[in-house]
């Protein structure tokens, strides 16, 4: 199938992936089709195509994409204490994610559209960034530095908590994202029986 005229790999295969994240994000993978992708790209939809195999292709490119992003960017220093690896997981959990509203949406809302195949090797990639989670908090309860009953639960509640500031923060509000933080940071702390000063 020939490229549309005008058309490169490196410039709008990026484009498509971009498109369709906003378009995902805003309407949902199971109201866009394909032709709006293309229209969104200014492309025929038969474009598309040259680009990725379907649009169950394109959501679960996205998703790993996401997953794969936050794996490699969040960096654990294990020789840190528990307390300073939390600190540093919280700021980096928030400020990665407010900086990918889009990408954040997609990775909450369209997990139930992926076919069961993509759906196992995305809960894999998911696993893996919760587990470098709870291994610091792991870390903090065999040191005595935290008090938590159930590491795993502690988990999947601190990053539901942080992963919550996208769908409410603004630049332009009360607190800055600085400010935000800070005050996070603090109710992380107290969950795990630390005392954070703000």
């Amino acid at each position: 199938m020939a490229r549309t005229a005008g058309s490169h790999s490196d410039i709008t295969g990026p484009r498509v992936r971009a498109a369709a994240m906003r378009l995902f994000a805003q309407g949902g993978y199971a109201a866009v089709s394909m032709r709006a992708i293309a229209a969104e790209v200014g492309v025929q939809v038969g474009a598309l195509y040259n680009y990725t195999p379907d649009k169950q292709s394109l959501l679960f490119d996205l998703l790993q994409s996401h997953m794969s992003e936050v794996m490699d960017a969040f960096d654990d220093d294990t020789a840190a204490s528990p307390s300073d690896r939390l600190h540093h997981f919280v700021q980096f959990h928030i400020a990665f994610h407010t900086e990918r509203r889009d990408a954040v949406v997609i990775s909450s809302m369209e997990l139930r559209n992926l076919e069961p195949e993509n759906f196992v090797r995305i809960e894999a990639l998911r696993r893996a960034y919760e587990d470098r989670l709870e291994a610091i908090l792991r870390a903090g309860v065999a040191q005595g530095d935290f008090d938590l009953s159930d590491t795993k639960i502690s988990t999947l509640a601190i990053i539901a908590m942080l992963t919550g500031v996208n769908t409410w923060f603004r630049d332009n509000g009360r607190l800055s994202l600085e400010e935000v933080t800070a005050r996070y940071w603090d109710m992380v702390a107290r969950s795990v029986g630390i005392n954070a000063q703000v």
